[in-house]
């Protein structure tokens, strides 16, 4: 039986068919729908954990009990999973652990565009990387058994356009396993100096047997056509690769670390000219020409951004110059939605001219004019931390034009550590929560401030105010953001106290809550003086009828949620419920 399959879809269906028993993710484009499409699958345990190192240890905590574990998260989320990653290339595995890193060149929906390439060889834990969805599938339930032959753990390094595009994929049923349960091995899992340092040395050997176990991989091979020109690639870049050199000589390699040194060598022999076609950094081309091998990539191969055949194409070839075209439509920035509950707060953070350190989320896009109330976004949590930073550096003063600014989903991930340093080493720190139920920017997945679990089952809610009393704030409030004055009384008072403070703008994202009626502009009352724009909604527009002096605001009913954020900043009551100026 075949089925069509996103890459995502493929490697939880490879976990469901290799007897996985436990799957723990954080959502995070673009390896989201992994965990999404698990929870399908009742015979595997699978959460959301808080966050990517969190569930990367209690996927080794299954492990060490016997079963097969998977843990997925984006590639910026393997940095907060380093710890325990590099600890289990120690302690190794008992049961099989896939560890699935997707990474996102071209930088699509992260704030940087790590090669993981790089992880799984400081950890010294081989790689995997699957060119389709059916290999996305095969890959996975071959990393669980290579990761048992060689007790290690697997990482499975997948990409973008692996993550979303689908191609048909066999399927096959499951294969239950006895699980094998836990038995105490201090020497192995007691990761002490002691032990390390003995198993550090098994490490290196391990390497040295997977190294050769990469040499006889059937996934690494030649796929032989004119010997004028050999392509060494990987991953989707061997798509792109054998679109552009149909004729070519190929070796493709899927096992990318440990590297198979006498099939590249092998290969290299047998065609006159070279070439390294991978996306990312130059990992292949670099441990090729320490081999001693002559190839040639990043030269030609741009370093920055996602590849495509096109420009595969074109690094080797003279690229024509690119003009625009006078038709076509110009790009359009990310905005938040209409109604989306964030916007009344960053229109008062922009008011009062605050700086705000940013968070990863929706709410960055509060930086874009014309909120304009964003100035820093480094990683999950480090909203919290910057604005403590900053405090530190240039003293209590500037506390009282500063918000840190994040949303519940960070706040649990990793915004309750900052908030407890804050209140420890006795900070001036002015927190505002953006609670909108839910995970938004990746899909509406649940988490601790929602109640709800991975397969839709009740779980224990934990309000962030609660944790935030429980850390010691003493001002915490509850505010709906949608109502500007209170807003701005709160976050007035936030400034005006001498501590750490606690916003919590709490308001459902307006993709979950049924839309009100829709508003309009009553054309008699508006004279165009702009103030409902301030908002950023792109329900609203202006436009310059020829029949009037002055500019008119418009409404797009079509997109307008009926929040009613613009009717508090209009001063002549020219927004109206739809239907209100026809009955008068």
């Amino acid at each position: 039986m075949k089925s069509l399959l996103s890459g995502n879809e493929a490697v939880a269906r490879g976990a469901w068919e290799a007897g996985c028993k436990v799957a723990t993710a954080y959502p995070g484009t673009p390896s989201t729908e992994i965990i999404e499409n698990i929870t399908k699958y009742p015979e595997i345990n699978a959460e959301w954990s808080v966050n990517e190192k969190v569930a990367l240890e209690v996927a080794a905590g299954a492990s060490f009990a016997g079963v097969r574990a998977l843990v997925a998260m984006k590639h910026v989320g393997l940095n907060v999973a380093a710890d325990p990653f590099f600890t289990m290339g120690y302690s190794g595995v008992t049961g099989g652990m896939v560890v699935v890193s997707a990474d996102d060149p071209g930088m699509w929906s992260s704030q940087n565009e790590q090669d993981n390439r790089h992880y799984g060889r400081h950890a010294k834990v081989p790689i995997l990387e699957p060119a389709d969805s059916r290999e996305a599938k095969v890959f996975t339930k071959l990393g669980f058994e290579i990761s048992e032959k060689f007790d290690t753990p697997v990482l499975l390094r997948l990409t973008t356009r692996i993550c979303h595009s689908s191609c048909l994929v066999d399927l096959e049923r499951r294969k239950e396993r006895k699980v094998i349960g836990y038995v105490k091995d201090i020497r192995k899992r007691l990761v002490l100096p002691a032990h390390a340092r003995i198993l550090h040395t098994v490490v290196e050997e391990r390497l040295k047997k997977l190294a050769g176990y990469s040499e006889t991989w059937s996934y690494n091979k030649i796929e032989r056509g004119k010997k004028t020109l050999g392509v060494i690639t990987s991953g989707v870049s061997y798509q792109y690769a054998r679109e552009v050199f149909p004729d070519a000589s190929f070796l493709k390699l899927a096992f990318t670390y440990p590297l198979p040194e006498k099939l590249i060598k092998k290969f290299a022999r047998q065609v006159k000219r070279l070439i390294v076609v991978e996306e990312g950094d130059p990992i292949l081309e670099t441990e090729i020409k320490a081999m001693g091998v002559k190839v040639m990539g990043k030269a030609r191969i741009p370093l920055c951004g996602e590849l495509t055949p096109k420009i595969v194409r074109n690094s080797f070839t003279k690229a024509k110059k690119v003009t625009r075209k006078k038709d076509e439509i110009p790009p359009r920035p990310p905005v938040l939605c209409p109604g989306c509950p964030h916007r009344g707060v960053f229109y008062i953070v922009s008011k009062l001219k605050l700086v705000a350190t940013g968070d990863i989320g929706c709410y960055t896009l509060g930086a874009l004019p014309p909120l304009n109330a964003m100035d820093t976004c480094v990683c999950m949590g480090a909203s919290v931390t910057n604005a403590q930073g900053l405090e530190k550096a240039l003293g209590k003063d500037i506390s009282k034009k500063l918000v840190a600014v994040l949303g519940d989903s960070t706040f649990f991930h990793s915004g309750i550590t900052g908030l407890v340093n804050a209140v420890y080493n006795k900070g001036s720190l002015n927190l505002i929560i953006l609670d909108n139920f839910t995970t938004a920017m990746t899909g509406h997945q649940p988490h601790p401030g929602t109640g709800k679990l991975a397969k839709g089952e009740q779980g224990r809610r934990i309000p962030p105010e609660d944790v935030a009393r429980g850390c010691g704030v003493e001002l915490v409030r509850v505010i709906n953001p949608n109502d500007l004055e209170t807003t701005e009384a709160a976050i007035r008072e936030a400034l005006a106290y001498e501590g750490v403070t606690v916003l919590i703008f709490r308001r459902p994202c307006a993709l979950l809550v049924k839309p009100r009626p829709p508003y309009r502009i009553d054309p008699a009352a508006c004279n165009g003086c702009r103030l409902c724009l301030r908002i950023g909604c792109p329900a609203i527009s202006l436009i310059f009828p020829k029949d009037r002096e002055k500019p008119l605001a418009v409404v797009d009913e079509a997109l307008c949620v009926g929040c009613g954020l613009c009717v508090q900043l209009c001063q002549r009551d020219a927004i109206i419920l739809s239907g209100e100026a026809d009955a008068q």
